[in-house]
């Protein structure tokens, strides 16, 4: 119901209250002078009284009816725009099970601890950048050679985020950059253990197959196609993903965002 129509529905709340202690005063403690009845009166009141509520029917079901508008509106801001040559050949669905603890002392003693369990769902592509492979080739022999060629490495990632568990305390307690951090943190590990996944095997393979069959179609021949094997990335490169100083960077992005939507009176 409409601020307009509660307004309503209180004046003609009022005026019946009124009609009907001027008709009770004018039926039981008004003197009568004569014989005359109150019929006139009663039916008067009658018709007022259904006329009031077959109005507010109404306005209700109205108010019921109506369609509800939302508006909305967006900024956006390209940042930059360039060409790219990105083979997508493997793709994977999968969970990650995220823990989060912060735990800070009061007075250096005290523990005071804040604690987050989130299911993260995540859709990868795998694929290469053709832009960073090196070569060589031999129009005679008809023949290319590889020089250098990349790993495959995550093109796009896409993740839901579930959140199915929270405990805080009133003096370390789950925050809107909580949140954020918990989700850049989330998502950095399933970065991290994609990278450790049998994915970039299967992307090799891919890639082998891809190539193998583009260049004996066209009576070509590939050198060093072994370079493709090497896939997997170095354990200390992995281990860096995940570290602190990526997520206190994204929250020194996030506070520029939020100073400038405030600038903008932008909600986000």
């Amino acid at each position: 119901m409409t601020k307009r129509i509660r307004v309503t529905v209180g004046i003609i709340a009022a005026i019946i209250i009124l009609l009907l202690i001027g008709f009770i005063y004018s039926t039981f403690f008004r003197p009568q002078y004569g014989t005359s009845s109150n019929v006139v009166g009663v039916i008067t009141l009658s018709l007022v009284i259904g006329a009031i509520i077959t109005y507010l029917s109404l306005q209700l079901r109205q108010a019921r009816n109506s369609t509800v508008s939302t508006k909305t509106s967006s900024h956006t801001v390209i940042e930059s725009i360039k060409r790219v040559f990105k083979i997508v050949v493997a793709e994977g669905q999968m969970n990650e099970i995220f823990n989060y603890e912060n735990t800070i002392r009061l007075l250096k003693v005290i523990p005071s601890t804040k604690k987050a369990l989130v299911i993260v769902r995540a859709n990868v592509l795998i694929g290469y950048d053709v832009n960073k492979c090196k070569w060589e080739i031999d129009e005679e022999k008809r023949v290319i050679k590889l020089m250098n060629f990349p790993k495959p490495e995550i093109l796009s990632l896409e993740t839901d985020f579930n959140y199915y568990y929270f405990e805080d305390d009133l003096f370390n307690f789950i925050s809107r950059k909580d949140l954020q951090e918990i989700q850049y943190l989330a998502k950095e590990q399933v970065k991290k253990s994609v990278l450790q996944s049998d994915l970039l095997k299967i992307a090799s393979e891919q890639m082998k197959l891809l190539i193998g069959e583009i260049t004996t179609l066209n009576n070509w021949q590939i050198e060093n196609i072994a370079l493709i094997d090497d896939y997997s990335y170095p354990k200390d490169v992995v281990e860096k993903i995940d570290e602190p100083k990526e997520s206190t960077h994204l929250l020194k992005k996030i506070n520029l965002l939020e100073k400038a939507a405030s600038i903008l009176k932008i909600k986000i």
